[in-house]
């Protein structure tokens, strides 16, 4: 799905790693796999009616993440781990919500340049992959009114993220109004400088001990990394991950045994050359692998 932001493409990421041999990848790590194929929005696209304000493309992305959690939710229930792969962010808006029905208590490692904590009341530029965070989270201040969002009718009665399930790694772009909530509410933060000063090894650690005694769900933008390393992908943001702290994020949560779920997103191959959507591509390809369990040795 792409309907989240602006750019097109983000749509073929699930292909291109396709491509790449992600199925044999995976079983060569000893997993069975069904693959999905992408889901159909067919009926998602003859359902457009009229955007609220600044909230663009508001049926579309919500008809698309419901659906999204509808097969997620079954998925666990029938004892699958959901690998969940973007489509720009806002589709975690309907992977976490079909987590969150089928295990309330997951904790959520969300590795982003951004924070992904505005509502349509706060957001400077109307688009959901800036968004899931914040219209899931259980604010002090009241639910957001769903009723406002056509589309979103599904998250009406649905589940919460408490703040103490949920922790940031890697910021370094965050809206003014974030710094706000992510102060108020209490949120596990490691921005790059934590990550320059601790180190992603200590960084990892304290994530995960905060987050100790819960299935795990990771949330993996590509614009997490470097864009020198991931260019194509559509909210670069220079100072990011390097190669090896990208990996050792997801080595480091596969090794813990607790990993249940996870997705990859905004991987674009329209927004570089041949050879920067290749390097990007691979990337993503090589942190799914590190995440469902490849290792050094």
């Amino acid at each position: 799905m792409t309907y989240g932001q602006p750019f097109v493409g983000t749509d073929y990421g699930p292909k291109k790693l396709r491509e790449r041999g992600l199925r044999s990848n995976l079983t060569k790590l000893g997993w069975r796999v069904e693959d999905t194929q992408d889901l159909n929005f067919d009926s998602v696209n003859q359902s457009h009616v009229p955007d609220p304000p600044n909230a663009r493309n508001c049926s579309l992305v919500g008809k698309g993440c419901s659906l999204l959690s509808e097969v997620v939710e079954t998925k666990i229930n029938d004892g699958h781990f959901p690998l969940v792969l973007g489509g720009d962010h806002s589709i975690a808006i309907g992977s976490l919500a079909g987590i969150l029905r089928a295990r309330p208590d997951t904790g959520i490692i969300w590795v982003d340049a951004h924070a992904d904590l505005n509502t349509p009341d706060t957001s400077g530029s109307g688009n959901f992959h800036g968004m899931p965070l914040g219209l899931l989270m259980d604010h002090p201040d009241g639910q957001y009114d769903f009723s406002k969002l056509p589309g979103f009718e599904f998250l009406v009665d649905g589940p919460r993220i408490s703040p103490e399930q949920l922790a940031y790694v890697g910021l370094r772009d965050v809206d003014p109004m974030e710094r706000v909530w992510i102060k108020k509410l209490g949120i596990k933060t490691f921005t790059m400088t934590d990550v320059d000063f601790l180190g992603i090894g200590e960084v990892m650690k304290q994530v995960l001990e905060h987050l100790e005694g819960r299935p795990l769900h990771l949330s993996y933008d590509i614009d997490s990394v470097d864009p020198v390393l991931a260019p194509a992908t559509g909210t670069k943001v220079r100072g990011g991950l390097t190669y090896r702290e990208a990996h050792f994020v997801a080595e480091f949560v596969a090794q813990s045994g607790d990993l249940a779920s996870a997705e990859v997103v905004e991987v674009n191959p329209n927004l570089s050359d041949d050879d920067g959507a290749n390097e990007t591509v691979e990337l993503g390809m090589q942190l799914i692998t590190s995440l469902m369990g490849k290792s050094i040795i």
